[in-house]
C-alpha cells in the first residue's frame, strides 16, 4: 500500500494515527466483553476504519455526517464522551437515547452526528435535507452520508441521490463497497464495474478510491469537500474495503474464501499506516505504544462510568412523554372581525400562505406545487411570492422528500410535504412511521414536518386514489393526526399544525375542495389540535365522526328531524378528545361511529372500544360502528356508493335507537 504524504505535516500525519487506532483498539475491547457476555451484540468495523476516520477528519467539525453502524470512527474523531457511548451500546440512561435504541442508532447535534436506524437507505433523504437547509442559509457546508454496497440497492439511495443531483445538494453519498451485503456478494447485488459510474446516469461525479488507505481518503475528501461547498453539487464517493468479520459477530465469515481474507488482510488500513509512519520516521515504535497505552485507559475509564450504571428504571410516564417534543398550543384568534367565504380549497391555500409569511424558515415541497401550482391548485401564486427556494417541485419520489423533512428540523427549519394523493404515502411509509415519528423519542429530535394528505372517495377515481388511510398512521406513536371537515377548521388546524414541532398528518378530503364554502377569517388563526367540536347538541345518541363523515350524519338527521342527537366531529384523530367523548356518551348512553375508511381496523375500533371499557356503566345499547366495505375501492360510481357508508349509516342509527 502506497501513502503520499504530501505536504501534511508530522503532526497531522500522527493525529490520524491516533483517530485511526482509537476505534480499532475498543472493538477489540467490545470482542472480548462480547465473549465474557457483558454486551449484547457488535457489529465490526474492522477493516474499514480509515474511511470513517479520513472522512470525518477531512470535515469541518459543524458539518453533518450521516454514519452506519461499522463506522464507530466518525463517532470517536467527532470526540464523544467514551464514558457516555459506552453507556449508549448498554442501553443505560446515560446513553443518548435513555436505553431505548441499540447501539449507533441515535444522532446528536451537538457532534453533527445524525445516526441511522435499521432500515438500509432513509438516511440518505434525511442528508438532502440537512444540505437543503445549509444550501438555503448560505452556510457553504458539506454533509456526508454512509451507504454500504448492499444498501444502494435500496430505492431510497436513488431517490435521494437524483433529489441531490436535482437540487444541487451538497452532499457527499459515500459508499463503503466491500464486496458482500450480509453474506450475499457483490456479483448477486449489482452488475456495475464501479459505483463511480452510476454518477454519470445522475449527471455527477463519480469518484472511487482505496478506502483503506487513510491518507487517499483524507486528502481526497478534503479536495472533494472544498468543491461541493464552492459548487454546491453532490458527488458519489467510492470507497473500496472489505469487512474482516463477519456482519454481526453471530454470522461469522464462513462464506467468504479464505484466500480474500488473506489477501485484504495484507490491506490492513492499521496496520499499514503504522508500518508507513515507522518507516518513514515520523513515529517510533515508542510512541506507538504510548497512543495505544493511553487510549485502552481511555476505554478502561469509559467502560467504568458505563458499567457502574444498571439499566434504566421503567416508567411509563417517562416514556409516554417523551413520545412527542414539548409543546402547548395557544390557540392564536383573528386579529380583527374582517371574513370572506372560502371553499374548503381556498381556506387550506390561506392557511398555507399566511403559515409561510408567519414562518420565514418553512419549505413547501412537492410534486407539480411550484409554477403549476399542484394538481388541486393550492399553490397557485406561491412561487410568485415566495420564491422557488421555499416552494419546491419535486421528483416523483415520495421517501426521499420525506426524509428531506425530518433533514430539514434538524437544521431547525420546517416543512411541508404533500403527497399528490393520499394513496401515495406508501413509498414514504418508512420515512414518516420510522423517522419522522420516533426520532423525538429516540434521541430527541423533534421533526417539524406536516404531511399533507388528499383523501377520500365520492370522485370515482378508483383504488388508488381515492383511499381513506389515516387509521394506518392512527396506530403510530409520535404523529398528530388532523382531519379538518369544514373551511373554518381546515384553515385554523393548518396553521397550528405548523405552529407545533411535532410531525402531523393533515388530511384534506378531495371532495370538499370545491363543494363546500363558509365565511371564515381573513386574518391568520389556529384551531386547538386535540380538541372535537360538537356540531349539533342532543340528547338520544351520540354521532362520533370526522371529515366526510360530519356531512353524511347532518344530511341523515336533517331527514329524521324528531331525533335528537350529539353530533360530534372528532377534528384531529390523535390525540383524539376522549373527555368530549365522555361526556356525550354520559349524557346519551348511545353511541354509533361513523367513517369512511373500511370498517375493519379503522379508527371507530379503537373508540368504540375505549368507550366499552371507560363508559361502560354509561351505556343502554352496544356501541355501533358504520364504515366503508372490507373491500378496496371501486371505480364505478354506482360500485363506489355501495362502498361508501353513507348509505348504511341511517339504519345503523334507527337500530341503536331501538335498542
Amino acid at each position: 500500500m502506497k501513502f503520499d504524504r504530501k505536504d501534511y505535516s508530522d503532526q497531522q500525519l500522527l493525529d490520524l494515527y491516533t483517530a485511526l487506532v482509537r476505534p480499532r483498539l475498543i472493538e477489540e475491547k467490545m470482542l472480548i466483553l462480547l465473549r465474557q457476555n457483558k454486551i449484547s451484540k457488535w457489529f465490526s468495523g474492522i477493516g474499514q476504519e480509515a474511511i470513517a476516520v479520513g472522512i470525518t477528519a477531512a470535515l469541518e467539525q459543524d458539518e453533518y455526517i450521516l454514519p452506519m453502524h461499522r463506522n464507530l470512527g466518525v463517532f470517536t474523531s467527532r470526540n464523544l464522551p467514551l464514558g457516555r457511548l459506552f453507556a449508549q451500546w448498554q442501553g443505560t440512561m446515560m446513553g443518548y437515547t435513555k436505553g431505548r435504541d441499540r447501539s449507533f442508532h441515535f444522532g446528536t447535534n451537538e457532534h453533527h452526528i445524525v445516526g441511522m436506524i435499521s432500515h438500509l437507505g432513509p438516511q440518505n433523504g434525511v442528508a438532502d435535507g440537512i444540505a437543503l437547509a445549509s444550501k438555503l442559509k448560505g452556510e457553504k457546508k458539506v454533509t456526508v452520508v454512509f451507504n454500504g454496497d448492499g444498501g444502494t440497492s435500496e430505492g431510497d439511495f436513488h431517490e435521494a441521490v437524483n433529489v441531490a443531483a436535482v437540487w444541487d445538494l451538497p452532499v457527499i453519498f459515500v459508499i463503503e463497497n466491500n464486496g458482500y451485503g450480509l453474506s450475499t456478494p457483490s456479483s448477486e447485488q449489482f452488475r456495475c464495474r464501479s459505483f463511480a459510474d452510476k454518477g454519470i446516469g445522475y449527471g455527477i461525479q463519480g469518484v472511487s478510491i482505496d478506502g483503506n488507505n487513510v491518507l487517499e481518503v483524507y486528502d481526497t475528501v478534503r479536495s472533494l469537500a472544498d468543491e461541493v461547498r464552492v459548487h454546491q453539487k453532490p458527488v458519489i464517493l467510492e470507497c473500496m474495503t472489505f469487512r474482516m468479520r463477519g456482519h454481526e459477530e453471530a454470522s461469522g465469515t464462513k462464506y467468504v474464501p479464505k484466500s480474500l481474507m488473506e489477501e485484504w488482510g495484507r490491506k490492513d488500513p492499521v496496520e499499514n499506516y503504522e508500518q508507513f509512519l515507522l518507516a518513514s520516521g515520523v513515529a517510533d515504535s515508542q510512541y506507538v505504544e504510548e497512543v495505544k497505552r493511553g487510549i485502552r485507559k481511555e476505554i478502561e475509564q469509559g467502560l467504568n462510568l458505563a458499567f457502574a450504571e444498571t439499566h434504566p428504571a421503567a416508567s411509563i410516564d417517562q416514556e409516554v412523554s417523551d413520545v412527542y417534543a414539548p409543546y402547548s398550543q395557544t390557540v392564536v384568534e383573528p386579529a380583527t372581525d374582517n371574513q370572506s367565504e372560502r371553499r374548503y380549497i381556498d381556506a387550506i391555500s390561506d392557511g398555507l400562505r399566511q403559515s409561510m409569511e408567519r414562518h420565514d424558515n418553512l419549505v413547501l415541497m412537492g410534486q407539480d406545487i411550484a409554477e403549476y401550482g399542484g394538481v388541486f391548485k393550492i399553490t397557485e401564486g406561491f412561487v410568485e411570492k415566495f420564491g422557488k427556494a421555499r416552494v419546491r417541485n419535486t421528483p416523483i419520489c415520495e421517501s426521499a422528500i420525506a426524509g428531506a423533512g425530518l433533514g430539514l428540523s434538524i437544521k431547525g427549519m420546517k416543512a411541508m410535504v404533500e403527497m399528490q394523493f393520499a394513496d401515495f404515502v406508501t413509498e414514504a411509509f418508512n420515512q414518516i412511521v420510522n423517522n419522522l415519528a420516533k426520532s423525538h423519542w429516540r434521541w430527541g429530535q423533534p421533526s417539524d414536518v406536516v404531511v399533507r394528505m388528499p383523501t377520500g372517495a365520492g370522485t370515482a377515481a378508483g383504488p388508488y386514489h381515492s383511499q381513506s388511510n389515516e387509521s394506518w398512521f392512527f396506530h403510530t406513536p409520535g404523529l398528530k393526526i388532523v382531519y379538518p371537515s369544514n373551511p373554518y377548521d381546515a384553515k385554523g388546524l393548518l396553521c397550528a399544525s405548523f405552529d407545533d414541532p411535532n410531525p402531523v398528518m393533515y388530511f384534506e378530503h378531495k371532495l370538499l375542495y370545491r363543494s363546500l364554502k363558509a365565511a371564515i377569517p381573513d386574518d391568520y388563526y389556529t384551531v386547538e389540535i386535540g380538541k372535537a367540536r360538537l356540531v349539533r347538541e342532543g340528547n338520544d345518541v351520540t354521532i362520533i365522526t370526522y371529515g366526510m363523515g360530519v356531512h353524511w350524519a347532518s344530511e341523515i338527521l336533517d331527514q329524521l328531524p324528531s331525533v335528537s342527537a350529539d353530533l360530534i366531529d372528532l377534528r384531529t384523530l390523535l390525540p383524539w378528545d376522549k373527555d368530549a367523548v365522555a361526556h356525550s356518551v354520559e349524557k346519551t348512553s348511545r353511541v354509533i361511529i361513523l367513517h369512511e375508511d373500511t370498517l375493519t381496523g379503522g379508527i371507530s375500533a379503537e373508540i368504540g372500544a375505549w368507550i366499552s371499557e371507560h363508559c361502560f356503566k354509561m351505556l343502554d345499547a352496544p356501541v355501533i360502528r358504520v364504515g366503508g366495505l372490507d373491500t378496496p375501492i371501486p371505480f364505478a360510481p354506482t360500485l363506489e356508493a355501495n362502498f361508501l357508508p353513507k348509505t348504511r349509516f341511517r339504519s345503523a342509527l334507527e337500530r341503536v335507537l331501538a335498542f
